[in-house]
């Protein structure tokens, strides 16, 4: 899964006062099916992090692609998964949910990248030996810095107004998990449904029920099988994920049959496994009878 975030900040002049800070947050997260993470001109590769006891230091690669030397502060967030697949930030963890950022070091914590410039974060976990069984979870946030204003920008004079200034300040999210122990996981799907947009975009819902103590992460293909037996791709949706503590999350997912493909016979069938080019292991597997 991939997750965005959206800041807005603001510097407010007040008449006869000094420059005070004001900030609208508002946090978007949005799953992208891309094998790297974009937001605005930064470049994150991997899209996710994951300790699974095989390696303790990792990298992160960040590349500007943009026109322009941009500079990006790095932290934590603490991100909740909702039942509709939406997210939002906490400061508590939710009952079965635990934070990673405790036990993870990163450097360097800020980073400027000029046009077509790279840049490695090492990532390393530590104090392990202080980890209870099971699934720890933080994402890492890459806040875009904005830049300052020029010296002798114009002062207003007007006191009887009050201006307000928003800069948009743009971030990404990446998940960093801890996996400690004994964990496992099985996925099933069901609930599948096939319903008109429009009366004209065919779009399949499902549910997935999660149940173990470690998150699932992997892609979706969507088939169909005519009368006859043929086969058809009719959908794909890559990086789709379950988090602990969830045990179920709705999805849908817009399909896009080629012409010739008639949705009302035949069956549908819906294929999750994990992300890998080499023999990806099959999580969970449904169909939906088409009438």
């Amino acid at each position: 899964m991939a997750a965005y975030d959206l800041l807005l900040t603001g510097r407010v002049l007040k008449p006869g006062r000094l420059f005070y800070s004001a900030a609208v947050a508002a946090v978007i997260f949005i799953l992208s099916s891309a094998g790297l993470q974009a937001q605005g001109n930064l470049l994150i590769t991997p899209k996710r992090l994951v300790f699974d006891g095989s390696r303790c230091t990792m990298d992160l690669n960040l590349a500007n692609i943009g026109k322009d030397t941009a500079v990006y502060a790095i932290s934590f967030l603490q991100v909740r998964m909702k039942d509709d697949g939406n997210f939002e930030t906490i400061t508590e963890p939710d009952p079965g949910q635990m934070f990673a950022d405790k036990f993870i070091r990163f450097f360097p914590r800020t980073v400027r990248l000029g046009p077509g410039e790279a840049q490695v974060v090492k990532v390393q976990l530590q104090r392990s030996g202080e980890l209870a069984e099971g699934e720890y979870r933080s994402h890492m946030y890459f806040r875009a810095v904005p830049k300052e204003d020029p010296l002798g920008e114009p002062v207003v004079t007007d006191t009887t107004t009050l201006t307000v200034k928003l800069t948009p300040i743009f971030g990404i999210t990446i998940p960093v998990i801890i996996r400690s122990g004994n964990t496992k996981v099985a996925t099933e799907l069901s609930d599948l449904s096939l319903e008109y947009v429009s009366d004209t975009i065919p779009r399949l819902q499902m549910k997935f029920s999660r149940s173990g103590n470690m998150s699932v992460y992997g892609d979706l293909v969507v088939n169909h099988i005519s009368p006859q037996g043929k086969v058809t791709r009719v959908g794909v949706a890559n990086g789709i994920a379950v988090y602990t503590p969830n045990l179920v999350r709705g999805f849908a997912i817009n399909l896009n049959p080629p012409k010739g493909t008639n949705l009302k016979s035949g069956k549908i069938r819906v294929t999750y496994s994990a992300t890998s080019d080499v023999r990806p292991e099959k999580y969970a597997e449904a169909e939906l009878v088409l009438r």
